[in-house]
């Protein structure tokens, strides 16, 4: 399979629009491709030099601030914990992993709408709607009695807003930082594993010490909230994009 996707990618996908004779999406004139890194020890340190480029932008410290919590707020969150959160309900393993794939399912159509809507709408509002309304779906979980149509309801509305959040913040870093997006996302991208990672130990801390997975729940459902408010600090997109302003 590997190999298979290796191959394929190669074969089909290219690094610009110029190398299919195409301008950028929006462009008005050719743009002239960049000059590329001079040797291995360029080619190392061009994600460091990304970083300290986008470290002075508040655009970024937002970005990955709340992509942290996103990673916190689902799979590092829902995906490992959820099914032992649901046994300790008294709901079996099979039906909570039910409502896992539920979630999966929504998840497929929200992250389409998403990118639908990211084309059309400010990533900004976007982001804050997302955020808002994921983290008010998990501040609800532990209301929902964990019956059969409050875990349905929490399944449909929390995985639409699964990974809707990922085509906005992936277009406000194309916007922000240009040429230098890829590399910068891979930072923000960072801290969203970065996030999953402290969620995943987490709740496990929490349902060790205290004997309840209620707290983790609690506490990303607030981080979701305050992620919403702190995109607010995101000013709108500045005439020239080329590199962090």
């Amino acid at each position: 399979m590997l190999v298979t996707a290796t191959v394929a990618v190669l074969a089909l996908m290219r690094d610009r629009p110029s190398d299919l004779g195409l301008r950028p999406y929006g462009a008005t004139a050719d743009v002239p491709p960049p000059q590329a890194p001079a040797g291995f020890t360029a080619m190392l340190m061009s994600p460091l030099l990304a970083l300290r480029v986008a470290s002075m932008s508040l655009t970024f410290w937002v970005l990955s601030g709340t992509f942290f919590v996103c990673g916190a707020s689902t799979n590092g969150l829902v995906q490992t914990h959820f099914v032992s959160l649901c046994g300790d309900y008294g709901i079996a393993a099979v039906t909570a992993a039910g409502m896992l794939a539920v979630i999966g399912v929504f998840d497929f159509a929200g992250t389409v709408g998403s990118g639908w809507l990211s084309d059309r709408y400010d990533c900004r509002v976007l982001l804050f709607w997302y955020y808002g309304l994921r983290g008010l779906s998990l501040l609800y979980l532990p209301f929902s009695e964990f019956t059969f149509y409050g875990l349905s309801l929490f399944a449909i509305f929390y995985g639409l807003d699964w990974v809707a959040t990922v085509p906005p913040t992936v277009k406000l870093v194309a916007d922000r930082f240009g040429e230098n997006a890829n590399l910068v996302f891979g930072w923000v991208f960072a801290g969203h594993q970065l996030g999953a990672a402290t969620a995943v130990y987490g709740a496990g801390f929490s349902r060790t010490v205290y004997a309840s997975y209620l707290p983790a729940f609690f506490l990303a459902g607030a981080l979701c909230l305050f992620a919403a408010a702190a995109l607010l600090l995101i000013r709108e997109r500045p005439p020239l994009a080329a590199i962090a302003r």
